[in-house]
């Protein structure tokens, strides 16, 4: 089969290239089918229990999606007639903007109070146009002094104000109705810019985070891709000096990366915040390949071969290790189907695919170019070909003092891995060079977190909300919560009760306290409601029977360990206070904080089977269990190191380096078995372990040095993404790689010659 097979691309090159061209032509149409999701929800699978009462809580309340504008005045607080007139104004022209539900801000705010036996109930700011300083001064008093506005509508010192604007937007194509509503919002605030020049415009909210999502991969996209091709072309360029080598290698790249997003298409994937980044992954992944024929050949070359006689000898050695290779990279993508967010899954299948593809194209495509191309062997390629010789010999003689000395680095790095730790932010996973973390950071630093977790008590019995040991146990949650340091804001229905109460005791302040009996809570709840205008009901606190009521508690921007643990202290809390009382909580943190760890949980599970699937490959392409067995170490090593490295650098793990495990160990597999087949192979053939060191680091030496050059570099670029996912899974990924080169180049082949000292004829049996 294999003389078959290079028979036909050495003799018939030609057809090779024609039969591949129509393939990728099929293929490619596929991405006519291509689609972008940029919610966060495309994180989630539809079971996600997590996501189940998010969304069962939405339906039994008013949806609190929002777009949030935050307003900041030249100077001072908003307390002047300029700001509060544009609070007004922009405020009234928000209820414009598309799938609008609700508007909230300081001017619309419902106050109240008493006017004899009647209770009054209207906006904060009636009339901007005669705002005197009495009139600003009760504005102030009222704001600064009113629970459910400080740190939620307005900032304790007033130097910034909220308008938020509630939206229920279709499921169906929700990317298209996030950027509809985030560029309407947008532009509303410029055209308010120049109206009142000096005030800075901010903008928050669920709409603005998921539009970060789609314009970050949109931005890695136009960017990232260009960007590694450049990287690729120069490396090549550099370190091969062979223009045919490198316009083929961009041949298969290009033919690679076509043949899979059209496949990907033709599946039914969507694209997405992390499979926009299988391009790149594709592209590094795919020169691996070509290097390791190219350089073959070129080895070849210098030894005297034509090119046919090159080509062949290169197709001849390196066609098994490229499968092998190939199989235990596209392993690790594939154990992504673990993970927990579909997503990631999602990126793993099409990496897995482009993986194959790249392998059958560079033992298809790759040589009949190869063939159908001019190619010659220059100086420099000659020079930089012993380069590598001499690094080798240098191993060699320094062996015994490499072999304790990369162990003692290695257990020390292995240890500082311990340092890790589950723990996603999701407003740090945009940088701070981005929009949205610059107005998710000026939002903490003045008002409060971007981040909620709403809690839903649940009676059970129709108007049981009314009843005064309900009302308590609300309003005891609800101070429990304001206690509690992560806590910035507690929305509570609690607060109307109370107020409601002072009002209808002529605004004696030492009745605000809730009401003392069902009846009376009852009559307020119902004056209250009847006193309010279209669009500001309480469907957003209390559900339409009065049977639940929705506590939304606005946090500090923390990581997953933090609102996972305030989540069950505060369940606890209520089940040991309230036992009668349903509680359940829900909020996209606390769904990105559980998916976290649950994730971490599956790719642990994933990278076990990857690691026994990778063994026994290994055990077949080496033919050897004691090779086999000897390959793991310089395939743990490198991620026990590379993670070591990130425990000093960092220590956070987030849902893009949860699948770095399993991922980076698909690829490091690459360059121990390119090393140990051509160590086995001089060693099959009686030489010595030295002398199969030798010929390892003499045949495949500069290969490896290029690939892993390529490969971190290709990280690399995908580090410099603005989305953290992304950019820190290719540092770390990067880092993994680097480390797996040393590993093979400095442990590894001092580990052989000094445990290695079986008969070669004895392997050969093996």
């Amino acid at each position: 089969m294999k003389s078959l097979w290079l028979r036909n691309i050495l003799h018939r090159p030609w057809w090779v290239l024609l039969v591949g061209i129509l393939f990728i032509a099929g293929a490619g149409i596929g991405a006519k089918n291509l689609y972008f999701r940029g919610d966060y929800k495309v994180y989630f699978q539809p079971d996600n229990p997590q996501l189940l009462d998010f969304e069962k809580m939405q339906e039994e309340f008013s949806k609190n999606e929002s777009a949030t504008i935050i307003i900041s005045p030249p100077q001072g607080s908003v307390f002047n007639p300029q700001t509060l007139r544009l609070i007004y104004e922009l405020t009234d022209e928000a209820w414009q903007t598309p799938y609008s539900t609700r508007v909230d801000s300081l001017a619309n705010f419902q106050h109240t109070w008493a006017e004899g036996d009647d209770l009054i109930v209207e906006d904060l700011i009636l009339d901007p146009d005669n705002l005197d300083s009495d009139a600003i001064d009760k504005i102030e008093q009222v704001s600064l002094q009113e629970p459910n506005l400080v740190n939620k509508i307005i900032a304790p010192d007033g130097k910034a104000s909220v308008i938020n604007i509630t939206v229920n937007m279709p499921e169906k194509d929700k990317t298209a109705a996030v950027k509809e509503v985030a560029d309407w919002v947008r532009a509303l605030s410029e055209s308010y810019q120049q109206q009142y020049p000096g005030h800075q415009f901010y903008h928050t909210g669920i709409v603005y985070m998921n539009e970060a999502f789609a314009v970050e991969a949109q931005k890695d996209a136009e960017t990232l891709v260009p960007l590694m091709l450049l990287a690729i072309l120069a490396v090549l360029w550099f370190l091969l000096r062979s223009f045919t080598g490198t316009l083929a290698t961009l041949l298969v790249i290009v033919t690679t990366i076509v043949a899979t997003m059209g496949l990907t298409g033709w599946s039914g994937i969507f694209l997405s915040t992390a499979t926009v980044n299988a391009p790149t992954l594709i592209m590094t992944l795919a020169v691996a390949d070509c290097v390791h024929v190219i350089s073959s050949m070129l080895f070849a070359l210098r030894q005297g071969k034509n090119k046919a006689e090159a080509l062949h000898y290169s197709m001849d050695i390196n066609l098994m290790p490229i499968f092998i290779t190939s199989a235990t990279t596209a392993i690790g993508f594939l154990t992504m189907n673990f993970s927990n967010v579909p997503i990631l899954a999602d990126l793993g299948n099409v990496s897995a695919l482009g993986v194959m593809l790249a392998f059958v194209f560079s033992v298809t495509l790759l040589p009949a170019l190869l063939m159908v191309l001019p190619m010659r062997v220059t100086r420099q390629q000659e020079h930089k070909g012993r380069g590598i010789e001499v690094f080798g010999e240098w191993v060699i003689r320094h062996h015994r003092r490499l072999l304790p000395v990369t162990f003692v680095i290695a257990a020390i790095a292995v240890a500082a891995s311990f340092h890790n730790r589950v723990n996603d932010v999701a407003v740090e996973y945009f940088d701070h060079s981005t929009a949205f973390r610059q107005s998710a950071d000026f939002q903490e630093q003045h008002l409060s977190g971007m981040s909620t977790v709403d809690f839903a008590l649940f009676t059970g019995e129709p108007s049981a909300l009314n009843d005064p040991q309900v009302l308590q146990a609300v309003e005891d949650f609800s101070q429990w919560l304001r206690e509690q340091p992560e806590v910035d804001h507690v929305n509570t229905i609690a607060d109307t009760f109370k107020r409601l109460n002072k009002n209808m005791h002529g605004d004696d302040q030492q009745y605000y306290r809730l009401p003392d009996s069902q009846q009376l809570a009852a009559q307020y709840l119902l004056l209250y409601e009847m006193s309010l205008p279209y669009g500001l009901d309480l469907n957003n606190q209390v559900n339409l029977d009065k049977s639940a009521t929705r506590i939304m508690a606005t946090m500090e921007n923390l990581g997953s360990k933090e609102f996972t643990a305030f989540e069950q202290r505060a369940t606890q809390w209520m089940a040991e206070r309230a036992p009668a009382l349903t509680v359940t909580a829900a909020s996209p943190a606390l769904m990105f904080a559980h998916i976290g760890e649950l994730n971490m949980d599956s790719m642990l599970k994933g990278t076990l089977l990857a690691l026994v699937l990778i063994s026994g490959l290994l055990v077949f392409a080496l033919r050897s269990w004691r090779m086999g067995v000897i390959s793991l170490i310089p395939n743990l090593l490198p991620a026990g190191i590379g993670f070591g490295i990130w425990g000093l650098l960092s220590g956070n793990i987030n849902l893009g380096l949860s699948v770095v495990l399993s991922m980076a160990l698909g690829i490091i597999v690459d360059d121990t078995v390119h090393f140990l087949s051509k160590y086995r192979l001089a060693r099959g053939e009686g030489k010595t372990a030295e002398e199969g060191v030798r010929y390892a680091f003499a045949s495949v030496g500069r290969a490896l040095w290029v690939t892993t050059l390529v490969l971190v570099i290709g990280f690399s670029v995908l580090s410099l993404s603005s989305f953290a996912l992304n950019a820190d899974m290719g540092l770390l990924t990067g880092i993994i790689i680097l480390m797996a080169l040393a590993v093979d180049f400095l442990f590894l082949p001092a580990f052989l010659m000094v445990f290695d000292k079986q008969q070669s004829n004895e392997g050969v049996r093996e």
